[in-house]
């Protein structure tokens, strides 16, 4: 399927896209897509347990985003406990705290993108992390 859709576009116009693995924490994980990189998401009323469950999702992917960040006093997600569980399962990830609401974490999350991208593209600053 996504060879197909990148077939479909005009690739020489796209510095990146951006494919979403939609699922649970299972099926997205054991399936090859092709992605130079893999990022996955994880919401704090998810709980902290997830990377218990689901160790292969934490396993393959480059980057966890804890995302609602700014939900955490209202619950009883573990932060340290969380990212203690997945360093151990992947020591070289990397973890950004994000709030979609309030952009918290965001900038960092963006800086990140942009030095992979300059990685990718030999060198050269997009300059992507500008987001203001």
């Amino acid at each position: 399927m996504v060879a197909k859709g990148l077939a479909a576009l005009d690739l020489e116009s796209l510095d990146a896209v951006i494919i979403e693995n939609v699922g649970n924490l299972v099926c997205p994980a054991e399936f090859d897509t092709g992605a130079r990189k893999n990022v996955m998401i994880l919401s704090v009323p998810e709980g902290d347990d997830k990377p218990l469950k689901y160790p292969l999702m934490f396993t393959v992917s480059d980057v966890l985003l804890v995302n609602k960040i700014d939900y955490l006093a209202y619950s009883d997600f573990d932060l340290e406990a969380m990212r203690e569980r997945v360093l151990r399962l992947n020591p070289g990830i990397q973890i950004f705290e994000i709030s979609a609401k309030t952009g918290q974490g965001v900038d960092q999350w963006a800086a990140w993108l942009d030095r992979e991208a300059s990685r990718f593209l030999g060198g050269t600053d997009r300059g992507c992390a500008d987001l203001s």
